[in-house]
């Protein structure tokens, strides 16, 4: 990917994101249509951005996008949303329970030092570099795994669900509250445990889906 198309993506990331708020805080009402040159000049972006994160959103099933009707703010999004984060969460687990089975010993090392240098990121609040190392953090367990299907699910739902798991991020202490849970996972990795690697990354994906129904509690509170 050129450097340009890497600011694009990375700013349309974030416009997801932002947009992805606005329709669970209630601000983008069920049915609304999203203009595209509205969304450039409300977010003071290009279009093509608005495009991109419009696209990323309509895959989680939050935007529905169709041919010459453009993007309008889906009617039900609530049960969706709760079925893919039920999802992750077991997908997640299982790789971590195989990862904890099948991890070569320079693999496990990876998974550490990557864990130990995002300590740093998480101390000073470093939300960008923290969400790409987080990207890595998991990828580096889905790897782990050694099992190409069930990876390929992780990284698809991983997909799905980015904007979501990017706006985490926003609440407060979630940083640090993160990177301790994934101390945990690392820990039973490390030992080979993997009844406790499963374990417990099925406690810090639920802990996702808790941090970023909390933000839009916050949401709907202050509107």
């Amino acid at each position: 990917m050129k450097p340009g198309e890497t600011e694009i993506s990375t700013r349309a990331e974030r416009l997801a994101e932002e947009i992805a708020a606005c329709v669970l805080s209630g601000e983008f009402t069920p049915g609304q249509r999203l203009d595209e040159a509205t969304l450039a000049e409300r977010f003071g972006v290009s279009r093509t951005p608005v495009r991109e994160a419009l696209r990323q959103l309509s895959s989680t099933g939050l935007i529905e996008s169709k041919p010459r009707r453009g993007a309008t703010v889906a009617t039900a999004t609530s049960a969706q949303l709760e079925s893919l984060f039920g999802a992750m969460a077991e997908i997640e687990a299982a790789c971590a329970r195989l990862a904890a089975m099948s991890m070569t010993p320079i693999e496990r090392r990876r998974l550490q030092n990557l864990h130990e240098s995002m300590a740093t990121l998480a101390q000073r609040g470093d939300r960008d570099d923290y969400v790409a190392a987080n990207v890595a953090f998991h990828t580096c367990v889905y790897a782990g795994a050694h099992n190409d299907i069930i990876a390929d699910f992780a990284k698809s739902l991983r997909r799905r669900l980015a904007p979501f798991r990017r706006a985490q991020f926003r609440h407060e202490g979630r940083l640090a509250r993160s990177h301790a849970e994934h101390g945990v996972v690392v820990k039973a990795i490390l030992a080979c445990d993997a009844a406790a690697a499963h374990a417990a990354m099925f406690h810090h994906m639920s802990l996702v889906e808790d941090s970023f129904g909390q933000l839009g509690l916050a949401s709907r509170a202050s509107a």
